[in-house]
């Protein structure tokens, strides 16, 4: 039995300690933001915080996380505020098809925090996320948007 707390809630959930924490936050608490891409941490689909630090989630053992802080895209608006990546997403439309904006939203997220006003060689270096739709220059304006805000 593992212990979790995810989004501020805490999660009893039995599973297999080698279970990735991508499985366990979709099927064993139901959270289905977070998606899976590649299972290899390549593509950031899966992307969470991990006391606050951007982590892939399809490679992280389940038995790593315990009594640390994770949160998903579900957890990072506050009620029906989106945060300002979030806005800035939608401002600067950005998603196409959506499915990796989950995590790459995270991964922005992530690195407003650590770098409030990154510079696009920031970026390039910092948010390695896959857009098969080929978004990265709405990502990069709604980066700098979300920055000013």
């Amino acid at each position: 039995m593992a212990t979790l707390n995810v989004n501020g809630k805490t999660y009893q959930v039995d599973v297999d300690p080698r279970t990735p924490l991508l499985w366990v936050i979709r099927d064993s608490v139901g959270l289905t933001g977070t998606k899976y891409g590649c299972g290899i941490a390549q593509c950031g689909c899966c992307t969470v915080h991990v006391e606050g630090v951007a982590t892939r989630s399809c490679s992280v053992p389940v038995s790593s996380v315990q009594g640390k802080k994770i949160t998903t895209i579900e957890g990072i608006a506050s009620g029906d505020v989106l945060n300002k990546v979030q806005k800035a997403w939608v401002d600067n439309e950005v998603p196409q098809c959506g499915y990796c904006q989950s995590g790459m939203v995270m991964a922005v997220t992530a690195l407003l925090k650590s770098n409030p006003k990154p510079t696009d060689e920031d970026i390039n270096s910092s948010i390695t996320n896959i857009c098969r739709c080929g978004t990265y220059q709405q990502v990069r304006e709604a980066i700098h948007a979300a920055a000013k805000a």
